[in-house]
């Protein structure tokens, strides 16, 4: 009796699809949910899963600092040409970014049950919805793994740790690209141009019943359509479904020390070193999903992953409309005249927030013998709180035409290419009339923060005048999708801008100086020659008693206003060109 090919077939899918369906269980399933894999374990598991599904495609990209490339997977029903044309044909696109901090973990767990699930078909993804995903950002950080790190946290029994390979944290690195991932990580986003950004944490501020929370970048900073779209449509539809899968999700609680939580609490500013605060500037919807540290593993990773199939849910029925305004928006971003820089927390607006927290106390520690404070689990309640969630601009700036950068800033030009900047190398050495900044006042931290001794409080004044630029220097036009993140890296007071992060700090040093024995002979000439100035250092004599009492200060001050000084001290290198 012959057996026909389709029956053979058939018996040799139930044959196997056992084995394989074991093979496909994650290491959390397998330790009855309470460990996280190791990064080799991670990677062997996604290949697998690659091997036994259509679905999933997974292939190495750029480097990191642990020697290892970061990976990117892209999951969808049907093979995509690339990004470009799945935007073209009207796909939503969500990155999916885990393990940042890989002492944070859920969102390496969730993602591969998600990912298994819609191989296998328990759960379906929408035929316009792409997810591009990063098994595990942090790869030196996840290579460097213990039972005693994050010594608050509910599990996993093993984690990574928060610092990568440097010592760095890469949720602080993404302007200023010190790492290797945040530049592999550059070269993913915009591969991919994500409509929505999910990347996945965990924390704990105060002690609360949610097991969840959502941090979504400040939607006033989003601004505009998408900003309106994100504060009065996007969080809101993320909070019903979750609330029909059982779970109450309010915006993350960024509450930290004594007091009273249910006194409310400001929306997180996510600066553009920030992931949220980053991709925001290329007008994508941007979404940090916080677990709590306090509830069990498993909780915490089955809540990563209602949210992440509610994200799909909404990206799924709202496609269209997130499409279309993130288009409409970088169509304006090219045309928009002037960009706000920085904003205050606008405390006479709130939202009402229905909040499930513990009732805090006070007792006696048995090892201070001073007062602390604890919550009392068994004292829960449910209250409406107010929600600070407003920022307003206060200062703005106005686009020049272009930006021009000389060559030898290589690593701010190199960061700006990564970033698909448009840029043009001048074809021959070109006098120009531009704007050009000086620095008069900056605060340098006496601490070094991610490796930088930030520069804050930044003063400038804007001169007009002439400048030589030379063949191989770099004109950015400003009529790019890229003009928000260009006005926040290259304008000096901005909050995160390449002048903060020390990019620039050459010019805060003058290579040219002077022997005071004999300047004083030749500042008295000058000082002759120019009254004006000598009428300026007799007022500063005046009111300034320290200054009067120092020679030197006051050489210094006659030279640094005279034709002798160092021409490039404390001017800022890239100059604009005016409208």
């Amino acid at each position: 009796m012959k057996i026909s090919a389709v029956v053979l077939l058939s018996f040799s899918l139930l044959f196997f699809q056992p084995s394989i369906a074991q093979k496909l269980l994650t290491p959390f399933e397998k330790s009855k949910e309470k460990e996280s894999p190791s990064y080799f374990e991670i990677i062997k598991w996604w290949q697998q899963l690659d091997r036994n599904s259509q679905k999933v495609k997974m292939q190495p990209m750029g480097p990191t600092d642990a020697g290892y490339p970061l990976h990117l997977i892209t999951i969808s029903n049907t093979p995509i040409a690339d990004f470009k044309t799945a935007h073209n044909q009207y796909k939503i696109v969500i990155l999916i970014n885990n393990g940042i901090h890989p002492g944070e973990p859920e969102g390496i767990d969730a993602t591969m049950l998600l990912a298994r699930d819609i191989a296998k078909g328990r759960l379906s993804l929408p035929d316009n919805v792409i997810l591009a995903v990063i098994p595990v950002y942090n790869i030196g950080g996840c290579l460097n793994r213990s039972k005693f790190y994050r010594v608050d946290q509910d599990g996993p029994i093993e984690m990574g740790s928060r610092g990568n390979s440097q010592n760095l944290d890469l949720n602080r690195d993404f302007i200023k690209c010190d790492s290797k991932e945040a530049l592999s990580f550059t070269e993913i986003f915009h591969l991919t141009n994500p409509d929505i950004l999910i990347d996945n944490h965990a924390s704990n501020g105060a002690d609360y019943q949610h097991v969840i929370t959502l941090l979504t970048t400040q939607y006033n900073k989003l601004g505009g359509a998408l900003g309106d779209y994100l504060n009065d449509i996007f969080e809101p539809g993320l909070q019903d479904l979750m609330k029909k899968d059982g779970y109450d999700l309010v915006p993350y609680v960024n509450f930290f020390g004594y007091g009273a939580v249910e006194n409310g609490w400001s929306g997180y500013w996510d600066s553009p070193r920030y992931s949220s605060g980053y991709a925001a500037l290329f007008q994508t919807f941007s979404f940090v999903p916080e677990t709590h540290i306090l509830k069990p593993f498993n909780q915490r990773v089955r809540a990563t992953y209602m949210l992440m199939k509610n994200f799909i849910a909404f990206a799924h029925k709202n496609g269209t409309t997130i499409k279309r305004l993130r288009n409409e928006v970088k169509e304006r971003v090219k045309a928009d005249t002037e960009f706000p820089i920085s904003y205050k927390l606008d405390s006479t607006k709130t939202t009402p927030i229905i909040f499930k927290g513990f009732e805090t106390g006070f007792k006696k520690s048995e090892i201070t013998g001073l007062n602390r404070m604890y919550y009392d689990r068994t004292k829960p309640y449910t209250k409406t709180v107010p929600f600070y969630s407003h920022y307003k601009p206060i200062n703005y700036i106005r686009k020049p035409k272009a930006y021009i950068i000389p060559q030898g800033w290589w690593k701010v030009i190199d960061r700006l290419k990564a970033n698909k900047v448009i840029m043009t190398p001048l074809e021959r050495d070109t006098t120009l009339t531009v704007e050009t900044y000086y620095i008069q006042n900056y605060q340098t931290a006496p601490k070094p923060y991610q490796m930088h001794h930030i520069n804050s409080q930044v003063e400038t004044v804007l001169k007009k005048e002439q400048h030589r630029f030379q063949k191989g220097d770099y004109q950015i036009m400003m009529n790019q999708t890229a003009n928000r993140f260009l006005i926040e890296t290259l304008e000096p007071q901005a909050e995160d801008s390449y002048f903060v992060w020390n990019f620039f700090d050459g010019i805060l040093n003058s290579n040219e100086w002077f022997s005071d024995y004999h300047y004083e002979d030749i500042a008295y000439k000058y000082l002759k020659q120019n009254p004006d100035l000598w009428e300026e250092l007799k007022n500063k004599q005046k009111t300034d008693s320290v200054f009067a009492k120092n020679g030197m200060a006051q050489l210094s001050f006659i030279f640094n206003n005279s034709p002798y000084k160092d021409r490039i001290f404390m001017r800022y290198p890239i100059s604009r060109l005016p409208e």
